[in-house]
């Protein structure tokens, strides 16, 4: 996009009067340029020289089928891990060729060498080799992998090298100036700017834990494991995936943020493999509608539909109902915060959980737990709200839920169609827990909460339900 200057008549990009913007008016210390006439020009070259020397080219060999026809392999660009995630494409099998993808990597710890990179970059590789920016050509080591983070390690032996200090990814803001550094499409080492367009982009489907920075800085093909850095040079995220319905770049990027990728570094580092650590909940997003339901106030944190018996919440005191807002200080956002969060943090770890429960704010000391907890699945007659219940007993528990455990709340034995509570997802066998955060466990709790909510004008009904292994809120009107 250009914009006409009338003053001077010159067409100028408005990528490059937004720069110079910011260099002007923020005090950004970068060395100035000189045009033809002397006068001084903000410019970010200064910068890019310190930095860019940590940025490396990754080049795996593996393996790739050649066609029935017995062509060549692919250009290089097409064997890149980014490519194939998103673009998918149809090939006659025959037999196997060496291969060579590309990526990039950075470079974090000059003196002991090592480098962070994505998983999918050096995916199934017999033999990874490094190219740092002066030519250097060196055989990596992989000291580990993260696939759910899409996170690796490489380690190479070698001095003289450069590397990128590191930032805060919990700073940043939309609308903070990013560029991304990398080896798109063989081409060599790429500078591009953008902004930070989004923050926590999660459930995409990309990674199993997800919390991505989204820049329109172009991130192109030979990216993936490249650096997204500020405007002072500091690392702030691993370059990782596009959105691109064409092959691309349309202005939507993807990249690990820093602390994320220090985290599972760390891990890799010292453990060689990484631990997810368990809360033992049940979670949910809590919504504007939700809040309003339970009177709670504020507008963002992760509600607790269960607590799974014997884990490391339920030894805490976390209830079903509390809201946990922050861990160690951190904003916990929404249940995906929540999950990331945790999940980074090993077995045995402690953690100190803001939780509200009612009008009262609480700090509960967790210690981390570890491995698969499964929930309990738990399996009395009155119509209320558009569905049928009844007390659930222990022998029904076993009949519904496959297990014999003490019976807790009340079974849905039909529910209405169309009425407010199928319109708000009730469904037949779900298990009624609680209203309104307020435990239900016989048809005369039901009823007497759910007259004393009609009397309320306009309020709604919070259902805690468990279906299955899962806990859940719904919201009836």
């Amino acid at each position: 996009m250009k914009t006409k200057l009338m003053s001077k008549n010159l067409l100028i990009p408005l990528s490059a009067i937004v720069i110079a913007a910011v260099f002007l008016f923020n005090n950004i210390q970068a060395l100035p340029t000189h045009d033809s006439q002397n006068r001084e020009l903000p410019s970010l070259a200064p910068m890019l020289e310190k930095v860019t020397p940590a940025v490396v080219n990754v080049s795996t060999k593996g393996s790739y089928r050649e066609n029935s026809h017995g062509e060549s392999q692919l250009p290089d660009f097409l064997n890149d891990p980014l490519f194939k995630r998103f673009f998918q494409f149809d090939i006659p099998q025959h037999k196997q060729q060496p291969s060579h993808a590309l990526g990039s990597g950075v470079i974090v710890n000059a003196q002991k060498g090592y480098i962070l990179t994505n998983n999918h970059v050096i995916d199934n590789a017999s033999e990874i080799l490094v190219t740092l920016k002066d030519g250097r050509k060196l055989v990596a080591e992989l000291i580990g992998t993260d696939p759910q983070t899409d996170i690796a390690v490489l380690k190479v032996n070698e001095s003289g090298l450069t590397e990128i200090k590191l930032s805060n990814s919990d700073q940043l803001r939309v609308g903070d100036f990013a560029l991304a550094i990398g080896h798109p499409f063989g081409l060599g080492q790429t500078v591009t700017s953008g902004i930070i367009s989004g923050l926590g982009r999660s459930n995409l489907g990309i990674e199993g834990y997800e919390d991505f920075i989204q820049t329109d800085a172009s991130i192109n093909l030979g990216n993936s494991g490249g650096a997204l850095v500020n405007l002072h040079g500091e690392l702030i995220g691993i370059n990782t995936a596009i959105f691109s319905q064409s092959g691309g770049n349309i202005g939507i990027g993807f990249a690990i943020p820093v602390n994320m990728a220090k985290s599972v570094m760390n891990q890799l580092i010292q453990h060689g493999s990484i631990q997810r650590g368990l809360l033992g909940v049940q979670i949910q997003d809590l919504t504007p509608e939700l809040a309003s339901a339970i009177g709670a106030d504020t507008n963002y944190g992760a509600i607790v539909a269960q607590v799974i018996p014997g884990s490391a919440a339920s030894k805490a005191g976390v209830k079903a109902g509390d809201i946990i807002t922050h861990v160690n200080e951190r904003k916990i956002k929404d249940a995906a915060a929540l999950r990331n969060t945790i999940g980074l943090k090993r077995p045995g770890e402690s953690a100190a959980l803001t939780i509200l429960r009612g009008e009262k704010t609480l700090t509960i000391k967790a210690i981390i737990g570890g491995g698969e907890v499964l929930p309990h699945k738990s399996p009395a007659k009155t119509g209320v709200n558009g569905f049928d219940a009844q007390k659930l007993h222990s022998s029904l528990a076993g009949a519904v839920f496959g297990q014999s455990i003490n019976a807790q709340g009340l079974q849905v034995l039909h529910v209405k169609k169309h009425s407010p509570a199928w319109q708000s997802g009730l469904r037949t066998d779900d298990r009624i827990i609680a209203i309104n955060r307020h435990e239900v466990n016989s048809i005369k709790e039901l009823e007497k909460l759910t007259k004393l909510l009609k009397k309320q004008k306009n309020q709604p009904i919070a259902l805690n339900i468990h279906r299955g292994n899962s806990a859940l809120f719904i919201v009836v009107r």
